[in-house]
């Protein structure tokens, strides 16, 4: 059985709208960055890597939603699934893996750079895509170019997107959430600086209230 069911990973997602990236080296860094996270208001946490170690770490901070990023073969996603990941995204798209998470029931959501692409997805049967890289391709106006042309599928842009560049992406109406890097910066996780993590998770908290 999954920890969550899509619909309410995808509920929760929408309720939290910024997922906070981190790439911690050590279980103890990733529950000490998803405790950070909540403290500040950020609730979800998105892994840069599929770790089973690190996905059960950040599972130990209450009422964190976690995720499992990078995942590219269906190995990593039952190793994810098996983990507690609550859901998974990968930058590219494997329809290997989407079996894979399908039959795992774990929530997933695989990536696209293109019109075509995001199209193939929807025939699929996929309905929230993550787009990638978002802030090379052109940030807001990308993704709202790419919402025109596809408007039923749901977008979760990720790729270079820091702090500054949340409220326009949060403002397009075809975004279901973003994951932003800069909020758990590595710097701070090394030093364990859970208070500037804090402050930074707040920041972006605020940001989800006034757009």
């Amino acid at each position: 059985m999954p920890v969550l069911t899509e619909v309410h990973v995808t509920q929760r997602l929408q309720r939290a709208r910024v997922v906070a990236l981190a790439a911690p080296d050590t279980p103890a860094l990733a529950e000490h960055a998803g405790a950070s996270l909540m403290r500040g208001g950020i609730t979800s946490l998105e892994l840069t890597e599929p770790v089973p170690t690190l996905i059960r770490a950040a599972r130990r901070v209450e009422d964190l939603l976690v995720g499992a990023g990078n995942v590219r073969t269906a190995e990593q996603a039952e190793l994810a699934a098996r983990a507690g990941a609550h859901f998974a995204t990968s930058p590219v798209t494997n329809t290997e893996v989407i079996w894979a998470c399908r039959e795992l029931q774990l929530p997933f959501f695989p990536g696209a750079a293109t019109p075509s692409e995001v199209e193939r997805l929807s025939l699929l049967g996929v309905s929230t895509v993550r787009v990638f890289p978002t802030m090379p391709l052109g940030g807001a106006a990308f993704v709202s170019a790419l919402a025109s042309v596809c408007p039923e599928i749901r977008l979760f842009p990720a790729g270079g997107i820091g702090p500054e560049a949340l409220r326009p992406l949060l403002g397009l109406g075809s975004v279901l959430a973003v994951s932003a890097g800069g909020i758990v910066r590595g710097d701070l996780l090394r030093a364990r600086n859970g208070e500037r993590i804090e402050w930074m998770a707040r920041e972006a908290a605020r940001v989800v209230v006034r757009r």
